[in-house]
């Protein structure tokens, strides 16, 4: 039976059917994801081509054509068509000649089905042909996307010892549109679970981090866990923190909070944590940071003090880690503190210090109010002058005195 690729609005963005005319009929072919999500009838952002082309007669076709062409890839065949101000990354047909399980040396060939074969599993291995739509499936992609099972093509292990992280993308993929695990996937992965060693803790990170954001995230990460698949790599990762990552998945999903994977990750893993794991994985500083912070607990300012110091993303992480409701700040604009250090100059403060000093108890008070207006932070300064000036004569004072005894 024919099966054809349904219609999509991305099939029709400006400038992809003269890319696909200047490829050739029959040259060129839609593959993988573009392709899966639009069977599943999901929105699609990045469209990837095979075709039987050699990377310098694409080239040429495209400077041919006017096309932008960006060899980001050249050595894997990869040509990334700029086309209407949106990329689409060209790839000449390949076959693995040698892997290590991190990186392939790949030949190229005008063969289909050999392409197809060099790929992780059935459901990424189906290509529509632009023109007519008709969607060619060499290794029953079509029958596993309408089970919901996650197959390797061809023998699991050896897919595996081709790229080590299969193994997290097995269970991604699974996380994301599988329902009944594959058998045979998951004894391999657990068998080479120890491969992932091999591997830079930024692709780690990478797979991990979109593992946790997947539609059967907390499910999958427990039959991870259960299976030892993150042991080598993630020991910190245990059934307790299996069990925080599922409380803090129903948390969200209350409070209509999307979910965040740095949020996921600090739900897994201890507190003290957080900040090896974060250098581990090689995380921006940026996600570093937030990855610690997100584990601080609620602090006992409550929950508009804590999004005014330590901005609402950061206290919607602590507060659905902590248990708390995050709705009351989620959509809050902090305000500004309507007070400056120069105002308190203008009170008879000394610049320094004791301004920095003064300018912090005048902040925390009008925090402590509930954020009240620039006339009742004026009446705050007021006070806080007094009392500081106040202090400076008694400390001057008793100076004096001391002096003179």
């Amino acid at each position: 039976m024919v099966v054809t690729l349904p219609d999509a609005p991305w099939r029709h963005r400006a400038g992809l059917e003269q890319l696909a005319d200047v490829l050739g009929a029959g040259e060129a072919r839609f593959v993988g994801g573009a392709v899966r999500d639009t069977l599943l009838g999901l929105d699609v952002a990045d469209i990837d081509i095979a075709t039987r082309h050699p990377p310098e007669t694409v080239l040429a076709l495209l400077k041919a054509a006017g096309i932008r062409a960006v060899p980001t890839g050249l050595a894997h065949g990869t040509i990334t068509a700029i086309v209407a101000g949106y990329p689409v990354e060209v790839t000449t047909l390949r076959r693995d000649v040698t892997t290590d399980g991190r990186h392939a040396q790949v030949a190229f060939t005008d063969d289909w089905r050999e392409d197809a074969g060099r790929r992780d599993f059935t459901m990424n291995a189906l290509y529509a042909d632009p023109a007519t739509g008709e969607v060619v499936d060499y290794f029953g992609g079509l029958d596993d996307l309408a089970a919901g099972r996650v197959r390797f093509i061809g023998s699991p292990l050896q897919r595996i010892a081709e790229d080590h992280l299969r193994i997290l993308r097995f269970f991604r993929f699974h996380a994301r549109f599988g329902d009944a695990i594959d058998a045979d996937g998951l004894a391999a992965c657990v068998a080479r679970a120890n491969d992932l060693m091999a591997l830079s803790r930024e692709r780690i990170a990478a797979e991990l981090l979109k593992l946790l954001v997947a539609r059967s995230a907390v499910s999958v990460v427990r039959l991870m866990i259960d299976h030892a698949i993150l042991k080598a790599v993630l020991p910190e990762i245990d059934a307790a923190g299996v069990d925080r990552f599922a409380r803090l998945a129903e948390r969200e999903e209350r409070a209509g909070i999307a979910a965040d994977p740095i949020r996921r990750l600090a739900a897994l893993l201890p507190p003290t944590q957080a900040e090896a794991v974060g250098a581990r994985l090689k995380l921006s500083n940026a996600q570093r940071k937030r990855l610690v912070a997100a584990t601080a607990g609620p602090g006992d300012e409550g929950p508009f003090a804590l999004a005014y110091r330590t901005g609402v993303e950061g206290a919607v992480d602590r507060l659905l880690l902590a248990d708390h409701d995050p709705a009351v700040v989620a959509a809050w604009s902090p305000p500004r503190f309507p007070m400056t250090g120069g105002a308190l100059v203008e009170r008879g403060l000394g610049r320094g210090p004791e301004v920095a000093a003064a300018l912090r108890t005048v902040e925390t008070q009008w925090i402590a109010e509930g954020f009240p207006d620039a006339q009742r932070v004026e009446a705050i300064a007021d006070v806080v002058a007094a009392e500081v000036r106040e202090c400076s004569r008694n400390a001057s004072a008793a100076s004096a005195s001391s002096g003179r005894a």
